[in-house]
Parts: C-alpha cells; sequence; structure tokens
C-alpha cells in the first residue's frame, strides 16, 4: 500500500481539508476582485472595498452547507445543468452504460477546451448515478493560488509542466505515474486525462505516446518483469470522444495557429488559458455529443500502438456536425467525403454567420478545425500535429 502523504503536494483536497479552503477563498483578494470586476464593475471601481466585502459574503453564502467535495460538486452540477441549458442545444452521451458502475477507469480523451472536456465527463457520469473523476490538469494553468484551491476542491490533481531539467521531470513523472495507478488500482477512484498535452487546436485528435510511457511507468518499475501490455491492462483505459458543434475559442486557436504558420510562434497573453475557460463556458456550443469507448486490452506492444489503440476508438466515437461537413466543403480539401444529407438551411445559414465573423486571413484556420476531423477519421491526415 501506497503512504497516505505520498502525493501530498499533487493531489485533490480531501473532504477534511474543504472547510479551511472555503475559508480561504472567502477572503482571498484576487478572487474577490476578480468576481467584483465581472459582476460589481462600477462598485469595484468607485468603492472597492465595499464589492469585496459584498463579494466575501456571496462566495460565504453560495458555499454554505458544502462540508465535502461531494457537497462542493453538487454545487457544480447545478452550473452545469444552467450552462448546458443556455450555452447549448443538446448534450448526448453513449457508451456509459456499458462500464460497470463499480470499477474505476482510467478514461483518456481527446482535448478541445481546457475546462469542459473533464466536467462534461463528470457530468455524464453523475447522471448515471456514477461517482465523477479525478481531473489531471497542467500547473501552468495554476496561475493564482485561488485558482488551484478551486481545481483541487473539484478533485483535480496536478500534472507537473514547469519543471526544470530532465531529471527533476523525469521524477515528476514517476510520481504522477504512482498517483494514476494508485488512484484506479487501490482507490478504485476513475481518472480523467488528455490524450496529449494541450488541447488540439488543429482539430488533430492523436494520442502523444509519451503518454502512455508515463502511464507505465509505475507498473514497470514495481515489477520489473511486467509487459507494456499488462502495465496498460491494469489501469482499465477507456478512450473517451467529445465533439463540439461550435468552438466558443475557435477564432482564438485560429490566431494562433496563423500566428504559429507566418511568424514561427504565438505569444500569450497574460491569464489568457483563464480567459479561455470563461470563453468556453460561456460561449455557444451547439450540439455537444460525448463517447465512451470500451476498456483497452493488454494486446499493445509500444506505447505507438497503445497511442494508435486510442485514436481508433476517439475517431470512431467522435460525432461528425454539419459544422464539419460545411467546413470541408468550403475548404475544397476532400470533396468526396463531404457528406451534406444531415445538413439543413438552418445549418448552412448559422455557419455562414460565424464563418463572416472571422478575419479573412484567419478563415483557413478557422476551418480546418472543423474539416480536420473529417479528414482525419477517413485517414487523409499523415502528419502528427
Amino acid at each position: 500500500m501506497t503512504p497516505a502523504n505520498s502525493f501530498d503536494d499533487i493531489r485533490p483536497y480531501r473532504d477534511d481539508e474543504v472547510a479551511d479552503v472555503l475559508s480561504r477563498l472567502a477572503h482571498d483578494a484576487e478572487l474577490l476582485d476578480a468576481l467584483t470586476q465581472y459582476k460589481l464593475p462600477r462598485l469595484a471601481r468607485f468603492a472597492p472595498r465595499l464589492a469585496r466585502a459584498i463579494a466575501s459574503m456571496a462566495v460565504r453564502r453560495e458555499m454554505r452547507g458544502v462540508e465535502s467535495i461531494r457537497d462542493f460538486q453538487l454545487r457544480i452540477a447545478g452550473y452545469m445543468q444552467r450552462m448546458i441549458r443556455t450555452s447549448t442545444t443538446a448534450f448526448d452521451v453513449a457508451g456509459v452504460e456499458q462500464l460497470s458502475p463499480d470499477s474505476a477507469y482510467l478514461f483518456i480523451s481527446n482535448h478541445r477546451d481546457i475546462a469542459l472536456d473533464p466536467a462534461f465527463v463528470n457530468y455524464a457520469l453523475y447522471q448515471s448515478g456514477r461517482n465523477t473523476v479525478r481531473i489531471a490538469i497542467g500547473d501552468n494553468l495554476l496561475q493564482k493560488p485561488y485558482v488551484t484551491d478551486l481545481m483541487r476542491l473539484n478533485k483535480s490533481f496536478i500534472v507537473p509542466r514547469s519543471a526544470k531539467g530532465k531529471r527533476e521531470m523525469l521524477a515528476a513523472y514517476q510520481t504522477l505515474s504512482r498517483y494514476i495507478r494508485h488512484s484506479v488500482l487501490e482507490d478504485n477512484h476513475s481518472v480523467w486525462l488528455a490524450q496529449r498535452e494541450g488541447r488540439a487546436k488543429s482539430g488533430i485528435d492523436q494520442t502523444d505516446p509519451a503518454i502512455v510511457k508515463m502511464l507505465t511507468m509505475a507498473r514497470r518499475q514495481a515489477d520489473r518483469q511486467a509487459s507494456l501490455g499488462e502495465a496498460i491492462a491494469e489501469l482499465r483505459i477507456v478512450p473517451v470522444s467529445i465533439s463540439y458543434e461550435y468552438d466558443p475559442c475557435a477564432l482564438q486557436k485560429a490566431r494562433e495557429l496563423y500566428a504559429m504558420h507566418s511568424e514561427g510562434r504565438y505569444q500569450k497573453v497574460e491569464f489568457e488559458d483563464i480567459l479561455s475557460i470563461v470563453a468556453g463556458i460561456t460561449g455557444d456550443k451547439g450540439r455537444i455529443q460525448l463517447t465512451f469507448g470500451t476498456p483497452l486490452d493488454g494486446n499493445a506492444e509500444s506505447p505507438e500502438d497503445a497511442a494508435a489503440a486510442i485514436d481508433r476508438q476517439v475517431l470512431r466515437g467522435y460525432r461528425l456536425f454539419p459544422s464539419h461537413q460545411l467546413a470541408l466543403e468550403a475548404s475544397g480539401l476532400a470533396p468526396d467525403l463531404v457528406d451534406l444529407s444531415e445538413v439543413t438551411e438552418a445549418d448552412r445559414l448559422h455557419f455562414s454567420e460565424r464563418l463572416a465573423e472571422v478575419p479573412t486571413h484567419l478563415r483557413e484556420w478557422w476551418l480546418a478545425q472543423y474539416a480536420n476531423p473529417a479528414l482525419n477519421r477517413a485517414g487523409r491526415l499523415t502528419p502528427r500535429e
């Protein structure tokens, strides 16, 4: 058994820590200022101390009765229901009924939205009466102490991306691998992990074999004789596909792709990831499809084999919406793949209105985000992103 404090630096908070964390958040000046600038901008400008006091009272009121991580997540579920109602036209789930409600899984999904990808997985599990997942989140997103507190209250654990040097990075990933294995095998608690570091901004969903190598470190350290397939099979890896009809961050992603192509680099503005989280939550997403696959077997002989097996399930479960077909048509890249059988005039009008808002020099990159999933599924994309 793993000592209880082995993962204190990266693990989510426990129930016995909730009260202290909520008290800290209710008095966190940066969080209160962020809330007042969003909810009470005029008062924040002319009477900042009063605005902060009002925000502190609001936080305490909202968190009244929250004494456990489950209580906290039940509050989030209410916000999720409201978000789905106001920013989507449909949220459909497939495949979850094939998974045992008593077993923990390692869910590996494609990655389009920083916060919503795991949030939708959690909501689907919650709706089906199952326990929610522990969520892998990069330390690059934890730019403020209050952000770290909120994420860890929501069962997030920290993925080290800022470690310096090969030795430090290796040690950090070994700890991460042990924690994920500990969660699935010892705690019987499911985990969510993206198939690659960072969002697939071009719409090309491909699993990074380095993720598979990291995941198998712990078993292969504990048992030098264990095969890669055995290390993969014990984690009960389930690929998950998430498809958004429209991505609220598509224009920003197009700007980044264009900058990388034309200048070879892209410089993020301060707190850009936080702004992307807000845009993803509040922006119109149209329809959403979430598809759970089936656990990988132990037949993979290399990390690349396992990554390819995850990719096959992700692509098979990915739903192509009218937005994808219309982008493929507009791009002219593969006319033979375009399927307009389910595209209505309303779909075409909505797509045209969205495209008209995109500056001309960014349209190629905006269209690619929606066209590439269709090309990828058909095997027309060979280079890795």
